[in-house]
């Protein structure tokens, strides 16, 4: 069985009195691509932001390559290679394209290994290539997601944590970037995607988790949830 790279246990985190997240126990294994699904305030961005050390949690345990990351900087997970790209995109929207891949790669002093990596990145994203020199600001959001996940893979990231990719992005856009993540995930890379698309996460995943209030309500093989009546009825409209 391939490694465990990331392990939640009983994770519970609150907002302001809040209990956002419960009690959730879930792992992303090396090499998989895990969808984690549900609707709008289910916890699914909170449980996001506290694996990335962003977010204080208040019981329950981490793990990334073995370790805890409590108390531990957001910084120091990039620098392992836990890497988000965050719901809404969050692209420096006055720097160009090309920069905002550099600072992908801010942490890393390997320069000749950066080059082949912003070559990668536009090779798999040729419109990002076409436009290196324009302002990020002024590109469509499906071009800035786009340069988002290329951002996150310049810190080489060992799981890639994808926050609604799909999120307020035209249907053209929603199937070019999930083309997209099946070709990085494709490439090797590991990845935990959050998605209220659950028809076109599943599709693509290994393995999915259903979150509903905070708590995760069901797990399994992604395509078997895929044709499983629950799962039809309250995440794809049948």
């Amino acid at each position: 069985m391939a490694q465990t790279l990331l392990k939640v246990s009983g994770l519970k985190v609150a907002y302001g009195g809040i209990q956002a997240v419960k009690g959730i126990d879930f792992e992303v294994r090396e090499g998989e691509l895990v969808s984690l699904i549900g609707s709008n305030g289910a916890g699914k961005t909170t449980t996001m932001k506290a694996i990335t050390g962003t977010l204080p949690f208040a019981a329950g345990s981490i793990e990334f390559l073995g370790k805890s990351i409590k108390g531990r900087g957001a910084w120091d997970l990039v620098g392992e290679g836990l890497v988000m790209v965050p719901e809404g995109r969050g692209v420096f929207t006055r720097m160009t394209i090309t920069e905002n891949l550099q600072i992908g790669a801010y942490i890393r002093k390997d320069k000749a290994e950066i080059a082949k990596d912003m070559d990668r990145v536009f090779a798999t994203f040729p419109r990002l290539k076409e436009r290196a020199t324009q302002l990020a600001g002024t590109m469509s959001g499906g071009e800035q997601q786009m340069l988002a996940m290329g951002r996150a893979l310049m810190a080489r990231p060992k799981v890639l944590l994808l926050d609604e990719p799909s999120m307020g992005l035209s249907p053209i856009m929603v199937d070019k970037i999930f083309e997209v993540v099946k070709q990085v995930y494709g490439q090797g890379v590991t990845v935990l995607l959050v998605e209220q698309n659950a028809s076109r996460a599943l599709q693509l995943a290994d393995r999915g988790y259903v979150m509903e209030s905070g708590l995760i309500t069901m797990s399994g093989d992604a395509k078997v949830m895929l044709s499983d009546p629950k799962v039809r009825a309250a995440y794809l409209g049948e």
